[in-house]
């Protein structure tokens, strides 16, 4: 049995107490409801359990924001060059997240059963988990770039290019960022598993290296510096291939190291593993799925947007961008619940699994409210820093508000959805996607839209109510305790 537990390389009097104690044979009562309060195990103490949290948390949090952060820089810069370049940017959004839902999926089953694995003691099947989940998803993104690079033009003029010059922008930068996809994929894999055996600061370190060669690289081919060419929009997407192709080699490197849990080993080949891509599939295809509705949601709201002009539209695209960077601070959180409560479940500790799930909700519901105040007082400020025209900076910072307001429920929201897929229950949020982004958003849109002429504040009103109708069936899923014997009625089938 590998001494080493949660996080990596740390032994605390957690791990040594409380987690291995299960390895014994106490697993919890199925039954628990999570409505009454789990009393921590003898020589546990909560300032333990948040400080696993906050080990696996930080690294990503100051990863995903930094991500997101030269997304927005991106944007920002494009930007200069006026509404319609952020429009041929913004329609490529949905078009290239449809185009990796495949490795996207795949790599959630890759991270979960990583954790599985890692808190039952396996190492050798965490590290077939990877290779598996390397050489699958080497072939789809290939596939997946060709394709998208084949039928770009004909994608972005059907997500609502009104133009010729945001057509032919839009279908150049897409086709650009299909070189960088397998890169993207390959990186986001290794990134997974690492997440799963509770190592989030390597990634941490090979994604920030290459958002700084990415701005770098923005400045140079966006506007033509050092020597360059001006290449605008292609540019832009240029540098941001580019960046995606440090970022695979750094964390190669990082992998192949075998001080790492979780290690590549050319030697032992990638030959296809039966039980090991079934475990992967089986996760990974309702996350598929859950994508897949996503996106296809998503994209008859985007077109609903888009029918309201090339300057809402950059609007919208603004305000979406500044949304994404809300997100990391639940998806952080999100990541230590999947990879703590993985592992607990490895440890057939449900009890365990309980503690740091609460945990996480209460840390990210502080994170969630200064984010919120922030947005809400200083919104208008915000949106300057992407444009000078007078009516996104108005309608931008009223839509910001709307935001702030939901920041509790979307981080609780993204936590417990995080627990869950830690479970293995990846069914039931898939369900819930379907629910919500399938029917909710775009039927509550087309509805404010074009019935109601609400316009870009419509919209958002779609949007507000989906993330709460999500939270709540996200949260009642977890009140039921079923996702904690998820994963053994799948063995038993």
């Amino acid at each position: 049995m590998d001494e080493k537990t949660i996080p990596q390389r740390r032994k605390l009097k957690l791990t040594r107490i409380a987690l291995d104690k299960l390895e014994m044979g106490q697993p919890d009562a199925e039954g628990d409801d999570l409505r009454k309060k789990i009393s921590l195990p003898e020589g546990v103490t909560s300032q333990e359990l948040y400080r696993d949290i906050v080990t696996i948390a930080w690294p990503s949090l100051v990863e995903l924001l930094l991500t997101q952060l030269t997304s927005m820089v991106d944007l920002m810069m494009v930007g200069q060059l006026g509404a319609w370049a952020i429009t041929s940017v913004g329609l490529t959004t949905q078009p290239k997240f449809l185009l990796s839902t495949m490795f996207n999926a795949l790599n959630v089953g890759c991270m979960t059963m990583v954790a599985r694995h890692r808190g039952a003691g396996r190492q050798d099947q965490a590290q077939l988990i990877l290779r598996q989940s390397l050489a699958l998803n080497l072939v789809l993104s290939l596939v997946f770039a060709v394709l998208g690079f084949v039928f770009a033009r004909p994608l972005v003029l059907f997500m609502g290019a009104q133009d010729e010059q945001t057509l032919v922008g839009g279908a150049q930068y897409l086709q650009v960022q299909m070189l960088g996809l397998t890169f993207l994929a390959l990186t986001t894999t290794i990134t997974n598993a690492l997440r799963g055996a509770g190592d989030s600061k390597t990634a941490m370190v090979y994604n920030t290296l290459a958002n700084v060669v990415n701005v770098g690289l923005n400045y140079v081919f966006i506007y033509g510096r050092l020597g360059m060419p001006r290449l605008e929009v292609v540019g832009a997407s240029l540098a941001t291939s580019l960046s995606q192709g440090v970022a695979f080699v750094i964390a190669l490197l990082a992998v192949m190291d075998r001080r790492q849990y979780v290690h590549l080993d050319f030697r032992m080949g990638f030959k296809p593993d039966r039980q090991a891509i079934g475990d992967i599939v089986r996760i990974g295809f309702p996350s598929m799925v859950e994508q897949l509705c996503m996106r296809a949601g998503m994209i008859v709201y985007a077109k609903t947007v888009a029918s309201l002009g090339t300057l809402m539209l950059a609007c919208h695209q603004v305000c979406m961008n500044i949304l994404s960077l809300t997100f990391m601070t639940g998806q952080a959180f999100a990541v230590s619940a999947t990879s703590l409560v993985g592992q607990s479940l490895g440890k057939i500790r449900s009890d365990m699994a309980v503690l740091y799930s609460h945990r996480t909700q209460a840390l990210g519901a502080v994170v969630s409210v200064l984010l919120g105040a922030v947005l809400f007082f200083f919104g208008k400020q915000i949106v300057m820093l992407y444009s000078d025209d007078p009516i996104i900076i108005e309608k931008g910072a009223f839509l910001l508000k709307m935001v702030a307001l939901i920041q509790p429920l979307q981080s609780s929201q993204f936590i417990l959805a995080g627990a869950l897929r830690g479970a293995g229950d990846t069914k039931y949020t898939a369900k819930v996607i379907f629910i919500t982004v399938m029917i909710v958003r775009p039927g509550i849109a087309l509805i404010a839209v074009y019935l109601l002429k609400w316009g870009l504040t419509g919209a958002w009103v779609a949007l507000v109510a989906d993330q709460c109708m999500r939270t709540l069936l996200i949260t009642l899923r977890y009140n039921s305790g079923k996702w904690k014997t998820v994963m053994s009625a799948k063995a038993a089938a």
